[in-house]
């Protein structure tokens, strides 16, 4: 014997009781165990969702700030090339009355305010002469201390005519772009000047930075040398050059002070920088540690508690079962006397309780079950000889019918032949035993047999028109829901009429059913011969299913939103629609 087979041996000999604790113990340790795995790696990817959405955010951020600088950059060149611009520092340069340098300088500033209408980042524009003298205009203007001039100019000028980032400072928190302005007449590149345009580095921050909790990230631009360019100070006192970055972009997780962070960046393509965005990792990832303990230690309690409820459990099933169990073999050797022991007079009212006392019902009633059994089957018997005993007359008429039809048409009465044939399929139809609903097809079959008869009687004075499109024909309708509405008109349209009566059948989809028209263009009917119709006050004839009939079937198969509309039009028309639910029913 295997181990397996040893095992299972060993499990299907125990007593239920243990069955039942052993099956939860097995139960809570596999559920248990899917649980840790997909807990371990739902974690894992919300932690893994969390780098893909900070970094992201990051390079969304980095790459709108790019944008716009680039754009900044794209400003001042106009500006340093602008000829005007050049001609007013080039006669500062040539030297000139104080008059004629005041007049340069008014045009110089108004020159310069056709540049800022549009641009929201920019706070203001800086022409410096070559003797360092400033001209500036700008929504927010400043005059640049000589610290910060020279630290332009300074910058500038060692780029020879390329733009160059001044990084803010305590005094003037914008973020400058400094270039040189060079002659560009005749390609001279003389230096005329230098120029600054001072960046609103705070809205655009607010404005492109999309941090998901703004409190706890910090955000930061550093040169890859290590300078700080935004803010001013370090976010939460931590010297970013002291970290080590590695590669362009990425994400890293380092520990200062004894507190952990969370630290995503991503380096300019264009720019000697490196965009930073700290956040603390106890404020992302606390609740996932907190919460992956708090599962372990629930489990292990749930586990527990849960074994213990289950002996006790399984114990108040297993004695009842066991007690009924003696019972039963007493009943196996013949001994049908009941004897009530001491723990039944308070049977519980659980499926237990209940076993114990359907068994004491059983016992009782075994002769009785025996003999309404014998009975009953006496009972089958003869309805079965009945129901073939009443197929006989339908059979019979239908056989006769047949008889009849054949005989006229080897008399070669054809009228008698169609009438027969015709009148036999609605026998058959009307009487057969099959489902309610009939396709479209079927109950059209039945119409025109039924009109096949009339057409004999009323001969030209009746004009049958079937307008049902083929694609229709396979859908369900109640059955015998058609041929009454037919029916209808005839004794209230054509037996009125002296000339022809066209009676039409239509169907249509419409949204969320068909509709189904039986119209005629007889004298139609007055308002309160119509409702007697509808409340079943007229009697039918012919198949003797009126209105009322046909329209609580509808409503008691599809709802009470379907059923028929009565329009009439007296000495016009008469139309009778069904209204039914195209999703009822199932293409042919």
């Amino acid at each position: 014997m295997t181990l397996r087979q040893g095992m299972l041996a060993f499990y299907y000999n125990l007593r239920i009781k243990y069955k039942i604790i052993v099956l939860l113990a097995l139960m809570m340790s596999v559920i248990g165990v899917a649980t840790f795995v997909v807990m371990h790696y739902a974690f894992r990817a919300y932690d893994k969702e969390i780098y893909k959405q900070s970094a992201s955010a990051l390079n969304s951020a980095s790459l709108g700030i790019e944008k716009e600088l680039r754009n900044m950059e794209k400003i001042s060149f106009q500006i340093a090339t602008d000829s005007y611009i050049q001609g007013y520092l080039s006669e500062i340069k040539a030297g000139g009355s104080d008059y004629s340098n005041y007049l340069t300088a008014v045009n110089l500033r108004s020159r310069l305010l056709t540049f800022t209408s549009n641009e929201k980042y920019i706070l203001s524009f800086h022409v410096m002469d070559v003797f360092a003298k400033q001209y500036g205009n700008g929504y927010k203007m400043i005059t640049l201390s000589k610290d910060r001039t020279d630290q332009v100019i300074y910058a500038s000028n060692k780029t020879f005519g390329g733009v160059k980032f001044v990084s803010p400072d305590h005094g003037d928190n914008a973020l400058i772009a400094g270039r040189e302005i060079r002659r560009v007449d005749g390609l001279e590149l003389d230096h005329l000047g230098n120029m600054a345009v001072r960046i609103d580095i705070d809205r655009l921050y607010s404005d492109l930075v999309t941090s998901t909790d703004s409190k706890k990230a910090n955000f930061a631009i550093m040169e890859k040398g290590g300078n700080l360019v935004y803010p001013l100070d370090h976010p939460n006192a931590i010297n970013l050059a002291s970290i080590r970055l590695p590669g362009q972009q990425g994400f890293k997780i380092v520990t200062i002070s004894g507190k952990k962070y969370f630290i995503t960046y991503f380096s300019s393509s264009t720019l000697d920088w490196v965009y930073v965005n700290m956040i603390s990792y106890e404020d992302i990832f606390h609740r996932t540690e907190k919460a992956k303990n708090t599962v372990i230690i629930v489990y292990i309690l749930l586990f527990l508690l849960i074994l213990t409820a289950a002996l006790g459990f399984s114990r108040s099933i297993t004695g009842p079962i066991e007690r009924l169990n003696q019972k039963m073999k007493r009943i196996q050797l013949g001994h049908f006397e009941f004897v009530e022991e001491q723990e039944e007079r308070m049977l519980s009212k659980d499926e237990a309780g209940q076993l114990q006392r359907n068994f004491r019902m059983m016992v009782g009633r075994i002769d009785e079950l025996i003999n309404e059994n014998y009975v009953k089957q006496l009972t089958i018997k003869d309805t079965e000889f009945k129901a073939l005993q009443a197929q006989i007359n339908p059979h019979f008429l239908y056989n006769t019918l047949e008889s009849i039809n054949w005989s006229a048409k080897i008399a070669g009465h054809k009228q008698i032949s169609i009438m027969v044939e015709s009148l036999g399929y609605l026998l058959r139809s009307t009487i057969s035993h099959k489902q309610p609903m009939v396709t479209l097809e079927d109950e059209m079959r039945l119409v025109g047999h039924y009109v096949a008869i009339q057409h004999i009687r009323f001969e030209e004075r009746l004009v049958f028109e079937n307008r049902v499109p083929d694609r229709l024909l396979g859908f369900q309708v109640p059955k015998l829901s058609l041929q009454p509405l037919v029916e209808n008109a005839i004794n209230h349209a054509l037996e009125q009429m002296i000339e022809p009566c066209i009676i039409s059948i239509t169907a249509e989809e419409c949204e969320g059913g068909i509709t189904i028209s039986v119209e005629d263009n007889g004298p139609g009917m007055a308002p309160d011969v119509i409702e007697q119709l509808r409340n079943g006050l007229i009697t039918p004839r012919g198949t003797g299913i009126g209105l009322r009939n046909i329209e609580d079937r509808i409503k008691m198969l599809f709802g009470e939103a379907y059923g028929i509309r009565v329009e009439s039009v007296p000495l016009a028309y008469t139309r009778l629609t069904l209204y039914l639910p195209i999703e009822m029913g199932e293409r042919a």
